[in-house]
């Protein structure tokens, strides 16, 4: 009779266990899945067509866009700091940032402007009609 029961101490222990590791497992697949936005950055057409810019986000560096190229992503919402420096033009060394607040499931639209040696982002509006998103795709 003693082994019948600790036999059942046994798998409801282990039963516990298991349902604990699969909560904690469970929250931190809940917490590593960030909802996501959507950040484009384009270049005017007037911006010249030799001059390349690099963009950073956070720090780090995603593209380099040069004439009829853009740059077309994914962040998980909340605030990155957007950073564009000249990539083939001496005369314009100071970088520009601006921070965007991504929104998730919103699409960030950033046009890139050269103006007075440097280059700067302007804010093309946060949220598109879906006519705009259609546009806007890429395209493989």
């Amino acid at each position: 009779m003693s082994a019948m029961r600790s036999r059942r101490s046994f798998g409801s222990k282990a039963l516990l266990i298991l349902a604990f590791v699969c909560a904690i497992s469970t929250s931190n697949v809940a917490q590593a899945s960030r909802p996501l936005g959507r950040v484009v950055v384009k270049r005017v057409a007037q911006f010249g067509w030799n001059l390349y810019f690099t963009l950073q986000i956070d720090g780090m560096p995603v593209a380099t866009i040069g004439p009829d190229h853009h740059y077309d992503g994914w962040l998980p919402a909340g605030r990155h700091v957007l950073t564009v420096r000249t990539a083939s033009y001496e005369g314009l060394l100071q970088p520009t940032s601006i921070t965007v607040n991504v929104k998730p499931g919103g699409t960030h639209v950033f046009t890139a402007l050269w103006d007075s040696n440097l280059i700067f982002l302007h804010p093309a509006g946060a949220w598109l009609t879906p006519g705009k998103e259609w546009e806007l795709r890429p395209r493989l």
